[in-house]
């Protein structure tokens, strides 16, 4: 420090400090340069999105292009897929999802074509089914979808990307990932799913509503079996976090065993039938929702200690016959899936699950005939 006759000189310091700031500064901005520099920009998913033009397929569509499936900082670019009559409805799609100015969002192609669809795609989100009509027999649309999927499965075996993974919606969605699964064998049969996570939500929704938490302190509920009446949504190892540590859902229902076996099932079972009784229309936004989930989840990790919901492919784990596109409880990570092995089953359990088993072996036989396989 400066002294001048004795005195501080004031100046001085001022301006070694000036100078310090300044350099500070310029470092600074040097390593942010540098970081720049060095920061690799991701390349862009492309995701198929088909029925696009649909009700579910419009919900979705912004919520992947925000990031919500895939990450804050992953580009995308959606392929967006629907049938000839729905051209029009699907041009207003893209044009509003430009409106939107997505950051993430790096483009935009609609088609009714399903081959220029699958072009080089990494996911494959199949919304487009046929819909059960009032009077339609359930051979009838087995029969219709069966073609549909198998038309999209042969254009994704085709085009697709290597490391493709399929997520299919529409339903009878168990039985229609089945029948891709047949017609796209080059696509590892673990990287062919059906959504279930919608029940899984319901289920875990419905506990966090009775026991009045946040849904997000319940975790490992399981949904088996089949995406239809016969699903199993099963309470038996659920969990819910607590200020004392987390508390099985079993214990904390010590009185309501009896609603947990009955109603709540029926409940979650019959979800949809109450939402389309409501509406008029079947569920979209929590449909969508929970495809977001189920594909972020596959691809970002499940939290330690957690499980979900997923139909996949049997490998013969807990008696369910192999081959079949069932719904198990999974851990995640890294983009791999991993059935929960382990886990106790009750004879109120095996009973439900294998109902569920058989009826999806019905619809198999009921498929591979329409297909004359």
């Amino acid at each position: 420090m400066e002294v001048v006759g004795g005195e501080v000189d004031y100046t001085f310091v001022i301006q070694k400090s000036l100078v310090l700031l300044i350099c500070v500064g310029l470092a600074w901005k040097m390593i942010v340069y540098m970081c720049n520099l060095l920061k690799i920009e991701k390349e862009p998913i492309r995701v198929l999105v088909t029925g696009a033009a649909g009700n579910i397929g419009y919900a979705i569509a912004p919520m992947i292009a925000r990031g919500i499936m895939l990450g804050p900082d992953q580009p995308m670019i959606l392929h967006l897929l629907d049938i000839e009559p729905a051209s029009k409805s699907l041009e207003a799609v893209k044009m509003e999802l430009q409106d939107s100015a997505f950051p993430l969002l790096q483009g935009v192609i609609t088609t009714t074509n399903v081959d220029e669809s699958c072009k080089d795609v990494n996911i494959a989100i199949m919304i487009g089914g046929f819909a059960r009509k009032e009077g339609m027999e359930r051979r009838d649309v087995m029969s219709k979808n069966a073609v549909i999927f198998k038309a999209q499965a042969l254009a994704l075996e085709r085009y697709a990307s290597d490391d493709c993974k399929v997520l299919v919606v529409a339903n009878p969605a168990n039985t229609n990932a089945l029948i891709l699964k047949e017609f796209a064998p080059s696509i590892p049969e673990e990287n062919i799913t059906c959504l279930t996570r919608l029940d899984h939500n319901r289920a875990q929704a419905r506990l966090a509503e009775k026991l009045s938490v946040p849904v997000s302190s319940v975790k490992n509920v399981i949904v088996w079996g089949n995406h239809s009446s016969t699903q199993y949504p099963d309470t038996s190892h659920a969990m819910v976090s607590t200020k004392t540590g987390d508390q099985p859902v079993k214990e904390l229902l010590v009185a309501d065993q009896k609603w947990l076996k009955n109603e709540f099932i029926t409940e979650v079972q019959q979800r949809g039938a109450e939402i389309l009784r409501a509406r008029k229309q079947s569920s979209a936004l929590s449909a969508a929702s929970a495809a977001c989930d189920h594909i972020h989840d596959w691809f970002l990790g499940t939290p330690k200690g957690n499980w979900v919901s997923m139909g996949v492919c049997s490998d013969g784990s807990y008696g369910i016959p192999p081959g079949l596109v069932y719904s198990f409880p999974v851990n995640c990570e890294k983009g791999s899936w991993k059935i929960v092995q382990g886990l106790s089953i009750d004879e109120f359990s095996r009973e439900k699950m294998d109902d569920s088993a058989r009826e999806l072996a019905e619809e198999q036989d009921l498929a591979y005939s329409c297909l004359n396989l």
